[in-house]
């Protein structure tokens, strides 16, 4: 397969994806129901937005961004944004196929966001914590120098307070159009870990659906206790990637959360409808 074959290849499959995950018919009305992009059962959308996006026949767990990833796992009204008014420019004046200004404001158009991580406060059935919550929809959750300083304020911010931090993170990686200045906050933001760890905190990392990249090169496996979603795809590099590279075929769960578990680099796969309950109890263990 060359190089052009592989990009058309994949281009295919996020159309095809796109369409399945489409809310709104060709006539402009909405539509009751949807495929599952993984075993292609026909689901009421009622009944998969109840069951918190998880497919009720095969249990595959769908993207979500941040702020229902939010309402999900904090307690009521106990969320407080923080460093929202760190937003992102232009420094190296970068343009591939469009400009990159472009491209962040088609990224505000998509998602509401300034950038791709929200941080901020809250506790969480009683615990208070800080916290990190990456979204995938804005530019693919990758990881620039506005994300890297909110995520490294937000664990300051922890060690000020003394309470636990969590990070959730969904994200293709590093963030090509800001180069170096990109690739700098992976070293930031593991040094922003260390300093929790000298404070003695609490640092949780749950990594849902997709976890790739310098993300998982940095602070998003750094943590006392990694948690995975259920079915969610955690790496470095992608499998097709690694595939042409060792010229082998990989297993079939190759970079998933229960093939990391089997090999002890995640510590605890959730289902979504648990992963609440779980992050109460860990920290409930611990004492805070």
């Amino acid at each position: 397969m060359t190089i052009q074959d592989w990009f058309e290849k994949r281009k295919e499959a996020q159309i095809r994806r796109r369409e399945a995950e489409k809310h709104m018919e060709d006539d402009g009305q909405p539509s009751l129901w949807t495929k599952c992009v993984h075993c292609e059962n026909q689901i009421l959308k009622t009944d998969l937005e109840e069951n918190m996006m998880v497919c009720p026949v095969c249990q595959y767990h769908y993207r979500i961004n941040a702020t229902k990833r939010i309402k999900l796992l904090f307690d009521n009204d106990s969320f407080v944004e923080r460093f929202k008014n760190i937003t992102p420019t232009d420094p190296l004046e970068f343009v591939d196929t469009e400009p990159y200004k472009d491209r962040l404001e088609k990224a505000h158009a998509k998602t509401n966001l300034d950038e791709a991580v929200i941080t901020g406060t809250g506790t969480i059935k009683g615990h208070r914590v800080a916290a990190a919550i990456m979204d995938f929809d804005y530019m693919g959750g990758s990881m620039g120098s506005v994300v890297g300083e909110k995520v490294t304020r937000i664990m300051e911010e922890a060690v000020k307070q003394k309470i636990p931090m969590i990070a959730i993170t969904s994200s293709g990686g590093a963030r090509m159009q800001e180069s170096a200045l990109s690739l700098m906050q992976m070293a930031k933001t593991s040094c922003a870990v260390g300093k929790l760890d000298e404070a003695g905190l609490l640092y949780i990392n749950v990594l849902t659906e997709p976890t790739f990249g310098g993300i998982t090169a940095s602070f998003g496996t750094l943590g006392d206790i990694i948690i995975a979603e259920q079915g969610a795809r955690i790496g470095f590099a992608g499998r097709r990637v690694i595939e042409q590279t060792i010229r082998q075929s990989l297993p079939a769960d190759f970079q998933t959360a229960e093939y990391l578990l089997k090999y002890g680099q995640v510590d605890i796969i959730s289902k979504r409808s648990e992963l609440r309950d779980k992050l109460a109890d860990v920290l409930s263990m611990h004492g805070v």
